[in-house]
């Protein structure tokens, strides 16, 4: 009897069934992402993280209750007081359009989902999306299988997942989306020649601009790709093409958003791409010369003309630097290039905790295996050196520098080191996993037997190779196979660790352990916000430092005077040189701004280290810019150059604001033994620091949020002289003689 013949199976049909998979597994990989980024909701509630955050969030709520237009116009008189603040035209409106345009979607198919919720779930859904971006990008750089790997990776990181947890409501939400997805639309133009993908990543470039500060990346990483591959003798239509369509549709359309204006011709950090652009059209027009021109006179033509070129345009550009017409680099750039320029020249900006510099433990905690992972995926680019190839070697070189020199740039790290990565790990699979033994150009085996040369290796079919022998034998491949598998488990397992234990927790709940392993929530930053918003006065002027300025204004919806946007130094100067000047000096500078309660953070009782006392110093140094002859920094210092606060603390630490309102009252929580500062490790003097301009209001369970009432001047005058007549009556009872005051007992 015959054997029945086996059907054959089309490669249309293996095609459609490995599309299938794929996208299956993309599904996978972004629920996988989403589900990654929602332990603090699990853990916690459905709540707005961080500082920054609140404000976009309040700012969403305007845009969903009073629509676009007043969104757009938005003046608020409770910011920065007595200033104001004019919001429209001094954000990135990309995440609150798009939560607004989310939330109405929702709405019109009947799902009555709060605004909160769509704030706190946005990140997490655009993880999915980044996801896929990066599967896209990847596969054009290698092939699916890569990036699919790739999409694995940056679903997971660390790196990423700091800045896009459930309730981390930033502009990068949504940025790193955006930023891999128009690298992706960018090297599908280069690729293809296409004006068509030129404007799709000059819209998803507009798109960007108007939710992230950091489309500047952008802005200058495909410039310097184009210039790259000039510089190498790659120009061809399809790079004039590809950058022309989207400079000039990216350009013009980022100058729709009102925060960014005319900057794009008018700042340094944009003349990059503008010198670019000019220089392709100008080597587009050398070589039509070249095409009508002799050889010999065109060599000499071209060598004039790149001369005169060069000096013009250099000149051109000191001259308009100098008379103003284009904007000196910022402060921000210059900090990049010298990480001691923001502490000597703009402490505002090293007073962020994000501006530091990475420390080499951030760059295994947040990327784990695949930093090692990702040389090996830039070296393999340099194997094939493909117009893409160098750009994933130009942004591995950047972003590592930069992700060095400050932590906040971690973030921008990351997809390329998912990318590389990702290229690495196949390109190990594909060799191992085959069946077939890779042969040399030549035809030899790439295994060597000691008595020849290793030639290059390129993977293509050869014989089947002897089981159990050399370096491509079953016993080896099961080796390489297994080690790969379980060092991506131990990726998993590490990633997720990390997320659950340190970027899942928001700042405004704190967790801690008990003594027998449980769990304790320190929940005063809104127990003092809520204390804030039912007893007071809803004019009230609340003073903090800067950082708590958002938050006050979300939680307690209170008038401040300075807040995260820290667009004015001298205002957040004034609120500096108040903390740390005695009460008599500070007294009048909270009254000129109707200051009506002043908010500090104090964490020296159950040691929580974020708080005013750590941050003082930079409050001296910000004031001390604005005032060096008031303020010195050299004061608050001991004789031996150290910070102290116990009582070895000079006496201009003793007598700020500051450490009054921190340490006021807290001696009587030891019952008349020594006082211990958790945070500082220091003991206090048994007597506190006592208060004449300022009282109590509120303290929070845990002493973390102190607040205190500015007194008015009648009642001041009348508690003043009380208290000197108080003084008096002491001192002149020690004056009188023994036996006076032995009668004047009896």
């Amino acid at each position: 009897m015959a054997a029945a013949a086996v059907p054959k199976v089309s490669a249309t049909t293996l095609a459609n069934a490995a599309s299938f998979l794929r996208i299956l597994t993309l599904s996978f990989i972004s629920f996988a992402a989403i589900a990654s980024r929602l332990f603090s909701v699990i853990n916690f509630e459905s709540i707005i993280h961080e500082f920054d955050p609140w404000f976009n969030y309040r700012a969403t709520r305007v845009l969903t209750t009073d629509g676009f237009y007043e969104f757009w116009n938005w003046f608020d008189p409770t910011a920065w007081y007595p200033l104001g603040r004019v919001v429209g035209g001094t954000i990135y409106p990309g995440i609150m359009t798009t939560s607004g345009i989310i939330y109405n979607i929702l709405h019109f198919i009947h799902m009555p989902v709060d605004i909160r919720n769509v704030c706190v779930l946005l990140a997490p859904g655009f993880s999915a999306l980044t996801a896929w971006a990066t599967y896209f990008f990847t596969s054009e750089m290698k092939d699916p299988a890569a990036g699919l790997l790739a999409a694995i990776f940056i679903g997971i990181a660390p790196g990423y997942i700091s800045r896009s947890v459930a309730g981390s409501y930033d502009n990068e939400a949504i940025a790193i989306f955006l930023l891999m997805f128009t690298f992706y639309l960018w090297v599908r133009a280069l690729k293809q020649g296409s004006a068509l993908f030129g404007t799709l990543a000059a819209l998803f470039y507009f798109y960007m601009v108007a939710a992230w500060g950091g489309y500047v990346f952008i802005t200058n990483m495909i410039p310097l790709h184009a210039l790259a591959l000039i510089l190498m003798g790659r120009f061809s239509s399809r790079l004039y093409v590809a950058f022309s369509s989207w400079y000039a549709v990216g350009t013009l359309a980022s100058m729709q958003v009102p925060f960014v204006g005319f900057q794009p011709v008018s700042t340094s950090e944009h003349m990059a791409a503008l010198g670019v652009f000019g220089l392709l059209q100008l080597v587009a027009f050398t070589e039509l010369v070249r095409s009508h021109v002799p050889e010999q006179q065109f060599k000499q033509l071209f060598r004039w003309a790149l001369v005169a070129v060069g000096l013009l345009g250099f000149a051109g550009f000191v001259v308009l630097t100098i008379s103003g017409k284009i904007a000196p680099w910022t402060g921000r750039f210059y900090s990049l290039w010298d990480t001691e320029y923001a502490k000597k020249y703009i402490p505002i900006i090293a007073s962020v905790s994000e501006h530091q510099p990475t420390a080499w433990p951030s760059f295994f905690t947040d990327l784990n295996m695949l930093i090692w992972v990702f040389p090996a995926g830039v070296l393999l680019c340099f194997r094939e050196l493909r117009d893409e190839h160098v750009f994933i070697i130009i942004y591995a070189v950047f972003a590592s520098y930069f992700a060095g020199v400050m932590v906040r740039l971690m973030l921008t790290l990351t997809p390329v080191v998912c990318v590389s990565a990702a290229i690495a790990v196949s390109t190990l699979l594909d060799t191992f996993v085959d069946l077939q033994e890779p042969v040399s150009e030549s035809g030899e085996s790439a295994v060597s037997d000691g008595t020849k040369k290793n030639k290059r290796v390129v993977h293509t079919p050869g014989r089947s190779f002897p089981k159990g022998t050399g370096i491509f034998g079953l016993d080896t491949r099961l080796g390489v196979v297994f080690n790969t598998a379980l060092l991506l488990s131990i990726f998993v397992l590490h990633c997720t660790w990390v997320t659950s234990n340190f970027y899942s927790s928001p700042s405004v709940v704190l967790a801690s352990k008990n003594s027998d392993g449980s769990q304790s929530i320190i929940d005063d930053f809104r127990e003092a916000y809520y204390w804030i918003r039912e007893n007071t006065p809803k004019d009230t002027v609340v003073m903090s430092w800067w950082d708590y300025g958002y938050q006050i204004a979300g939680f307690a919806d209170r008038t401040t005077l300075v807040d995260n946007n820290t667009w004015n130094n001298t205002h957040i100067a004034t609120v500096g040189k108040a903390m740390s000047s005695p009460e008599e000096i500070a007294y009048p500078i909270l009254r000129k701004h109707d200051v009506d309660y002043v908010l500090v953070i104090f964490g020296g009782l159950i040691g929580y280290s974020g708080d005013d006392i750590n941050k003082f110093l930079w409050m001296i140094r910000i004031a001390q810019g604005v005032w060096p002859d008031e303020v010195k920094e050299s004061n608050f210092f001991t004789p031996r150059g150290e910070y102290k606060v116990d009582g070895d603390a000079t006496q201009t630490m003793k007598n700020s604001l500051m450490y009054k309102m921190s340490y006021y009252r807290f001696a009587e929580l030891y019952g008349g033994q020594q006082p211990v500062d958790r945070v500082r490790g220091q003991s206090l003097p048994t007597v506190g620091p006592t208060l004449d301009y300022l009282e109590e209001a509120f303290t929070s369970e845990n002493w973390i949020v102190r607040l205190y009432k500015v007194k008015k001047e009648d009642n001041l005058g009348r508690e003043l002289r009380a208290a000197n007549a108080f003084e008096a009556g002491k001192k002149r009872k020690r004056s009188r003689p023994a036996s006076k005051r032995r009668t004047a007992v009896v």
